[in-house]
């Protein structure tokens, strides 16, 4: 998986088809404001915040937890890098004090999450989400530690707890909070807002919603059979706006999209888990409106 300027570790992460994002924003002139309404780890939204290719970004995510963390980003960066450096392990260091400890520490914040992730946003919310998200397999919330309960495996906790470099990535988002529009909004809502909200002619929205097949698996939030028509049908209205939508391959999906005005293939290389490593092919859908050309690493194939 590429670097990204992110602080989370996400399994559906988008980050690789940056380039081609910045290509399609370009060959349209889009420079204004990118939308993520599934935003995640918004690791294509901050790089190009960080990168200068639009002039704000706006990340929306439903669930409480994810958005605790971008929120504490945004207003209390330092209350969140305090508690990073309480954690009792550094990947450069690995475990400071006993497996029992870390594993200890872990199990606490696990406990913290399970108890606050239905609730209001909160500071031990954030830090508990980004922690586990950081030291889970994969960075999939019930994923389990990396390296097991009784860290027997070669790869360990710490593997991915690079403190200073957690810290710099938080400090360097937060100063750029003036041309970041926050939300937490259902998906749903949240497309008639941005109808009201920003310019159509100089906007792109990029949805990636949970994935079909194995979204209850990868994501904190996901998607019934019915969501997935009804978040379809929203996004198919959009008929003034630049927008693309990724899925995982399956028949309902392509029936959701069947009216979509661009239909395309493409694969996307996917390591949630190390069965699955590889390339997967994936739906990219665009509005009619979109001027879509392939580069050199997204190679797309066109479908009715």
């Amino acid at each position: 998986m590429p670097a990204t300027n992110s602080p989370f570790r996400y399994p559906g992460g988008k980050t690789q088809l940056y380039s081609f994002i910045v290509h399609l924003l370009k060959i349209n002139k889009i420079n204004g404001t990118y939308i993520e309404p599934f935003a995640g780890g918004a690791g294509v939204a901050i790089k190009l915040l960080l990168n200068n290719e639009v002039n704000q970004i706006w990340i929306n995510d439903f669930d409480i937890s994810i958005f605790s963390v971008w929120f504490y980003i945004l207003n209390g960066p330092q209350k969140l890098i305090d508690l990073i450096q309480t954690v009792p392990f550094d990947y450069k260091t690995g475990h400071h004090h006993s497996k029992e400890e870390s594993m200890s520490f872990w199990y606490r914040q696990r406990d913290i999450y399970n108890t606050l992730k239905h609730l209001e946003p909160s500071l031990e919310l954030a830090f508990a989400t980004l922690f586990l998200n950081r030291t889970n397999r994969s960075g999939i919330i019930s994923g389990g530690p990396i390296g097991g309960p009784n860290q027997n495996h070669k790869t360990q906790i710490y593997a991915r707890f690079n403190k200073k470099t957690l810290i710099e990535k938080i400090n360097q988002i937060s100063l750029l909070k003036d041309r970041i529009i926050l939300t937490n909004r259902d998906a749903l809502t949240l497309v008639d807002e941005i109808k009201n909200t920003v310019d159509s002619s100089d906007s792109f929205i990029f949805f990636d919603p949970p994935y079909f097949n194995q979204g209850s698996n990868l994501y904190y939030t996901s998607f019934n059979e019915r969501d997935h028509q009804n978040m379809a049908n929203k996004i198919l209205e959009l008929n003034d706006f630049f927008w693309i939508t990724t899925y995982d391959v399956s028949q309902e999906i392509k029936e959701d999209y069947s009216a979509a005005p661009q239909k395309y293939l493409y694969k996307i290389n996917y390591s949630a888990n190390n069965k699955t490593r590889g390339k997967a092919q994936e739906y990219l859908f665009a509005s009619n409106n979109l001027n879509v050309k392939t580069i050199q690493n997204i190679k797309l194939e066109s479908f009715d």
